[in-house]
């Protein structure tokens, strides 16, 4: 008599839970985070305004390139993750490795930034929030009450994360409509009261564009940030690749429109004396401190967004490595009950809640430190997706970043365009970065280095490459 295997319960998986609403959110509200307020003077004070405006189009161009690209990858291999897969599937192990380390480490120090720009903010309208002094570090001073705000802010995104998708893209959905508010409100301001004289100088130097240029993967990081959720949006391949181009646009317009409204507002002298240029540019074309407030609460909204959707990202991520044995498998856990990688986030969750306690003079350079492995990131995605083009012509691609040569030519562009941004951070370079960024990127890539060589070497790319590395894993560990 044959007997009946019993049944096995089926491991947690991640849930589709994000409509398109949600999803326009989630890829437009990740990468309107709190640089539009804090960056914006230095952008006028470096380029001039339609320096800037110039630079933030070029970055924005590069930015739509490498989208198309993502856009392709992500409708070809809708699964979280996005890049650990792409490139597991194009250039093998070791190199999906290095492109999920680079955006994960890029969306860490983002995650960390917000921690740290959310008291910075508020402070704006509460001035004397910094009480207790703990002690003085990255050439500013830590408070206690000052660092258990963004703390206090960790612990909240790092709850709404892990109870559940659908919660945390409800939540990004109300946030982002009223950052669109504010932004409307900046528009009107700038029409009825800014004024063109105060736009001077329109064009500085060649060397203030490069220093907007290299806040760009920054300032756009987080369209990216759809791949990851690719297993839990409720959209087609194909439409989820429109998505990730459509989100880079809209941001585009985002930073310009705030480029050119702020420098209406004020002479940029009066501008570089205030505490937080937009903010105070809003109150000057409104003659009111509490329109200035309102746009701080937009500030407090795009951080919110940016935190959200980088943590959904990095921790998709870290799941992806954690279930392919490329991360020690504790961060591939899926929370049986609310479908989330929750051991994943909440490991970011404390890394975030311990960051307000460096102060903020680590804003600069943590934002520093993290761009270099964004880019690196890109740069690998649009050479695998070179490959895939000739080594899978008849690979499902349910959206086409161009036909035949066109699609070619896209992938050579972002390729040629991301190596142009890497070389921005090289020292020497005239928009070379902090000193202490090149450390805080070294020891990230020092670190990731220890798991990269625990990587089983030999595992190519490929259909089944991420079971052949299971399996190499399997053998090695026996």
């Amino acid at each position: 008599m044959t007997q009946t295997p019993s049944p096995t319960l089926e491991a947690p998986r991640l849930k589709k839970a994000l409509s398109s609403v949600d999803a326009y959110a989630m890829g437009f509200g990740a990468m309107i985070g709190f640089g539009w307020v804090v960056l914006t003077g230095s952008w006028l004070e470096g380029a001039g305004t339609l320096g800037a405006v110039v630079a933030l189009v070029i970055g924005g161009f590069i930015m739509a390139v490498v989208g198309l690209v993502y856009g392709e990858m992500t409708a070809a291999m809708p699964r979280s993750g996005g890049e650990h897969h792409y490139l597991m599937r194009g250039m093998g192990a070791r190199w999906s490795f290095v492109g999920s380390w680079g955006i994960t480490g890029g969306y860490i120090t983002i995650i960390a930034f917000e921690a740290v720009a959310l008291p910075r903010t508020l402070e704006y309208i509460w001035p004397d929030i910094g009480q207790v002094h703990l002690w003085s570090i990255f050439e500013s001073e830590v408070t206690l009450t000052w660092a258990l705000i963004g703390t206090i802010g960790a612990i909240i995104i790092t709850v709404v994360n892990y109870i559940g998708i659908k919660t945390a893209g409800i939540v990004q959905t109300f946030v982002v409509l009223f950052l669109l508010v504010v932004g409307v409100l900046l528009i009107f301001g700038s029409s009825t009261s800014g004024t063109v004289s105060n736009m001077e100088p329109f064009f500085t130097d060649a060397a203030g564009i490069f220093t907007v240029l290299i806040v760009v993967p920054f300032l756009f990081v987080g369209f990216d940030v759809v791949p990851q959720t690719a297993e839990e949006l409720r959209m087609s391949p194909n439409r989820i690749g429109r998505l990730i181009v459509i989100s880079v646009l809209i941001a585009t317009a985002w930073y310009v429109v705030t480029a050119v409204t702020t420098a209406s507002s004020m002479p940029v002298d009066a501008l570089l004396n205030s505490d937080l240029a937009t903010a105070d540019a809003m109150g000057a074309l409104f003659d009111s401190q509490l329109m200035a407030n309102v746009l701080i609460a937009g500030g407090v909204a795009g951080i919110l967004t940016s935190w959200i959707a980088m943590l959904v990202g990095a921790s998709r991520l870290m799941q992806a490595m954690g279930q392919s044995g490329m991360l020690p498998r504790w961060f591939g856990k899926i929370h049986p009950r609310f479908h989330t990688p929750s051991n994943a986030i909440l490991f970011i969750g404390v890394l975030s809640a311990a960051a307000p306690f460096l102060g903020e003079g680590a804003i600069g350079w943590l934002v520093d430190s993290g761009s270099p492995s964004i880019v690196i990131s890109y740069f690998l995605v649009c050479v695998v997706f070179l490959l895939l083009r000739r080594r899978e012509p008849d690979m499902e691609r349910p959206f086409v970043a161009g036909k035949g040569r066109m699609g070619m030519a896209v992938g050579i562009a972002g390729v040629v365009l991301t190596l142009a941004l890497i070389s921005l951070y090289i020292p020497g370079m005239p928009a070379s970065i902090h000193p202490v960024s090149y450390m805080l990127f070294g020891a990230w890539w020092l670190l990731g280095m220890f798991f990269l060589f625990r990587i089983p070497r030999g595992v190519r790319g490929g259909l089944h490459a991420e079971e052949d590395l299971l399996r190499a894993l399997e053998v090695r560990n026996r």
